[in-house]
C-alpha cells in the first residue's frame, strides 16, 4: 500500500510539475514578445502602403488574412467531407482507409521548406502561376489538409452511435443523419482542428517564400505576390535594421492568434448549445 501512495504521489508530482513547465514557457513567450513588441507599435506600422522609412506591416497583415481564407477555402471542405467518407462510410479494415491514413500521416511530418519546394515546382513553375498569392494558398492548403482529416475525423468518431441510431430510428436517411445530427455533433472538434491549421498558416514562412513571394504589397488579385506577416517578420529581422519592428509585428501576429482561438471557440460554444 505505501509503495502505490509513493507512485501515486510521484506520478501526481510529474504531472503537475510538467504543467507548470509547460505554463511557464507559455507565459515567458508571450511576456517576451509583448515586452519587447508592444513598446514599438505606432501608426506607422499600419500604414496602407510600405516602404522603407514606415516598414508597414498592413499590406501583410491584409495579405495573411487573405491567404488564410484561401487556404481554409480549400482545404477546410476536402478534410472535413475526407474524415465523413471514412468514418460514416467506409468499411473498417479497408485497404483504402488505411492508405489514406498512412499517407496523411506522413504528409503531416514532412517539413515545410520541402512543400514549398513543391509548390514552386509544380503551381509556381509548371502550372504558370507566378509568385502568387493563389499559388501560395494551395500549397498551404495541401500542409494543413492532414490535421483537418484527422482532427475531424476524430470529432466524428467522438460522437455517440446512439445519435445515429435514435436518428435512423426516426426514419432520417444516412445524408441527412451526418449533417443534421453528426456533424453539429462533432463541431467543437472539427473547429479544433481549423484552428490548429489556421495556427500553421500565419506562422508559415518558408513555404510561402517559394510561393507567394516576399513583395510588400496588396497585390490586385490572387494571382499577385504579396508577403504575410510572419514573412514580413522574416524579412525585418534578416534586414538587421529594423528587429524592433519585427518584434511589433511579432505582437500583431499573436492577437491575430490568440483573437481567432476565442472567435473559434465562441461559434463552437454557440453551436453547442443550439443543438
Amino acid at each position: 500500500m505505501k509503495k502505490n501512495i509513493v507512485k501515486s504521489r510521484l506520478l501526481r508530482l510529474m504531472v503537475y510539475f510538467s504543467a507548470a513547465i509547460t505554463m511557464g514557457a507559455l507565459l515567458f513567450l508571450v511576456g517576451y514578445i509583448l515586452v519587447k513588441g508592444v513598446p514599438h507599435l505606432s501608426l506607422d506600422l499600419f500604414s496602407f502602403t510600405y516602404n522603407s522609412e514606415n516598414v508597414s506591416l498592413f499590406p501583410a497583415l491584409v495579405n495573411t488574412l487573405t491567404m488564410t481564407a484561401l487556404s481554409l477555402l480549400i482545404a477546410a471542405p476536402l478534410g472535413v467531407f475526407s474524415a465523413i467518407y471514412l468514418v460514416e462510410y467506409a468499411k473498417k479494415r479497408n485497404k483504402f482507409v488505411s492508405a489514406v491514413r498512412i499517407t496523411s500521416e506522413t504528409l503531416a511530418g514532412i517539413p515545410s521548406i520541402v512543400y514549398g519546394l513543391f509548390g514552386y515546382l509544380l503551381f509556381v513553375s509548371a502550372l504558370g502561376w507566378g509568385y502568387s498569392l493563389l499559388a501560395g494558398a494551395f500549397t498551404l492548403a495541401i500542409m494543413i489538409l492532414p490535421i483537418i482529416m484527422r482532427t475531424a475525423e476524430e470529432a466524428l468518431k467522438s460522437v455517440p452511435d446512439v445519435y445515429r441510431e435514435g436518428s435512423f430510428g426516426l426514419g432520417a436517411g444516412k445524408l441527412r443523419t451526418i449533417f443534421k445530427i453528426v456533424l453539429p455533433a462533432a463541431v467543437p472538434g472539427i473547429l479544433a482542428g481549423i484552428v490548429l491549421s489556421i495556427g500553421r498558416i500565419v506562422g508559415e514562412t518558408a513555404a510561402l517564400i517559394y510561393t507567394a513571394g516576399t513583395v510588400a504589397q496588396i497585390p490586385k488579385n490572387v494571382m499577385g505576390s504579396g508577403r504575410t506577416l510572419s514573412v514580413h517578420m522574416f524579412a525585418l529581422w534578416n534586414e538587421g535594421m529594423n528587429a524592433d519592428q519585427s518584434y511589433a509585428t511579432a505582437v500583431v501576429l499573436l492577437l491575430i492568434v490568440i483573437g481567432l482561438n476565442a472567435l473559434s471557440s465562441t461559434i463552437a460554444k454557440k453551436i453547442g448549445k443550439g443543438n
